[in-house]
């Protein structure tokens, strides 16, 4: 079975590939010293400080194991390229709930760079999925566990690496 595409923006890629090169070249050798200096304070079985740098070895090494997974099979959409007569990943889109007559901005992206707080929805989730595709002055109906939303699509356009 093939692996699914992790998409990303470019500005998603740039963000894993600065953090995969922080925790290669910085964290690894920060937390190698901190070893090395609980080494040299003698017993090890009862030694807080190892334990705790050998934790954050251990957490930093998965980590860089999961950046490694989301590059080696990463797409990335290019921004510039996006069609505005729909939306699509990479765009930015102006909706209206209907319900509470309030306007919300959303940047599509893939789910590996979704992140709700920052107002980057993934093209998987529930609002995600059903505007792919739309058009500005679409009626665009959202099936949640929450129960049904109605948007309407206000304006697509042009992610400026929000």
């Amino acid at each position: 079975m093939e692996e699914k595409k992790n998409i990303l923006t470019y500005e998603g890629l740039r963000k894993y590939e600065d953090e995969l090169h922080e925790l290669k070249v910085v964290k690894r050798q920060e937390v190698a010293q901190k070893i090395k200096e609980a080494r040299e304070q003698g017993d090890l079985s009862e030694n807080a400080e190892y334990d705790a740098a050998k934790d954050e070895q251990r957490d930093i090494e998965a980590r860089i194991e999961e950046l490694e997974k989301i590059l080696k099979n990463v797409e990335v959409v290019v921004e510039d390229e996006v069609d505005l007569d729909k939306i699509n990943i990479g765009c930015v889109v102006k909706i209206r709930d209907l319900e509470f007559d309030e306007d919300l901005d959303y940047k599509i992206v893939g789910s590996t760079e979704a992140n709700s707080l920052k107002g980057k929805i993934s093209n998987e989730s529930p609002v995600g999925k059903a505007l792919i595709g739309s058009k500005m002055g679409d009626i665009v109906e959202v099936e949640t566990p929450a129960g049904t939303f109605k948007y309407e699509v206000l304006e697509i356009q042009r992610a400026n690496n929000q």
